[in-house]
């Protein structure tokens, strides 16, 4: 039987959707119950990855080191994985994370600067980790140029190279010709991160898998930025259908989504009309949260905010501009009314 890996990002990715707001006791408890239900790789920690708790990011609710040792101590048989951003984490920061046996560092750059992740790819395999190159918003590059930076990550010890769709942007055509094409080139397993902002996360996973990926991201209840990620009881269950296996049990890890995140969700996770926009205009799938208070700020259309966003072509790390930007529509506003 064919085996495709799943990673769950609920707990990392999910925090967007909650403003970040779980407490380690809870991040503990759902853990507990994803290890149950046969999830075998759990990122876990601030949306933004270690390191990420802070003003322009917004503050989660327990420290980076509470979080580890809280979920180290729940899982049995589940890996520890986090995300590391250079420029947002450190390598001081996943020293933290070592100390609580974290298994996976997914390191993630924009899809054009792979460079960024060379000393902290070549740290995590010096000391044993699983090492992960995480391509992010990877509609906004060429197939070339995400070939390019795949095997550059690949160069630099990745065990394995994630091509990401963080905006929601992509469509099953676009995402099978760039794992196609990264799969040819690169000796390492691939895998795809896919968001839900046009409807078409499931999709785009299958479409991935079709082009060799074998590793696919997803979240309980698809819980995470923008419309969210790929639904993972969703997933597992058209992958069982398909003859892939995956390890889940199905119904425990839907009795995760009913009975553990239902009830955290200050929202259902939709799409939206601003998760919409972002999907369409290929904007961050973070910037959302953001946008919707600059709007509500200043009096503009978070949807305007969204779009000239993705005009701009701005990336994670930009959050400042989500201000300027709502500060320029706001006074085109006003002198539209003169």
């Amino acid at each position: 039987m064919k085996h495709i890996r799943l990673i769950d990002v609920t707990l990392r990715d999910g925090m967007h959707a909650i403003s970040h707001s779980l407490s380690a006791e809870q991040m503990a408890g759902i853990a507990r119950r994803l290890d149950e239900a046969g999830v075998t790789t759990v990122e876990i920690g601030h949306g933004d990855g270690i390191g990420g708790s802070s003003l322009q990011y917004g503050f989660a609710k327990s420290t980076d080191r509470e979080y580890f040792a809280a979920v180290s101590q729940a899982l049995k048989n589940c890996k520890l994985d986090v995300l590391l951003i250079p420029g947002i984490g450190t390598i001081e920061d996943l020293k933290v994370a070592m100390e609580y046996n974290a298994h996976t560092v997914r390191v993630a750059t924009h899809v054009t600067e792979a460079d960024v992740a060379e000393q902290h790819i070549n740290f995590a395999k010096k000391h044993g980790l699983e090492a992960i190159g995480f391509l992010m918003m990877s509609h906004m590059a060429s197939v070339e140029k995400v070939v390019e930076q795949a095997k550059l990550m690949e160069s630099y010890g990745s065990d394995v190279v994630y091509v990401t769709d963080s905006g929601g942007a992509m469509v099953p055509g676009e995402v099978k010709e760039k794992i196609a094409a990264v799969k040819a080139a690169v000796k390492v397993p691939v895998g795809f991160h896919g968001h839900n902002n046009l409807g078409l996360a499931v999709g785009n996973s299958l479409a991935a898998i079709e082009a060799g990926a074998t590793l696919i991201d997803g979240s309980v209840r698809g819980l995470g930025a923008g419309a969210g990620n790929t639904q993972l009881e969703v997933l597992a269950a058209v992958l069982a259908k398909m003859g892939y296996e995956t390890g889940i049990n199905l119904y425990k890890l839907m009795d995760v989504g009913q009975e553990v995140i239902d009830p955290l969700l200050h929202r259902p996770q939709v799409i939206s009309n601003d998760a919409l926009v972002i999907g369409y205009a290929g904007a961050y799938g973070s910037f959302l949260l953001h946008a919707r208070r600059a709007a509500e700020k200043f009096g503009v259309d978070s949807r305007d905010i969204l779009m000239e966003l993705g005009r701009r072509k701005t990336v994670g790390g930009q959050e400042d501009l989500i201000i300027d930007v709502a500060i320029e529509l706001s006074n085109q506003r006003r002198q539209g009314a003169v």
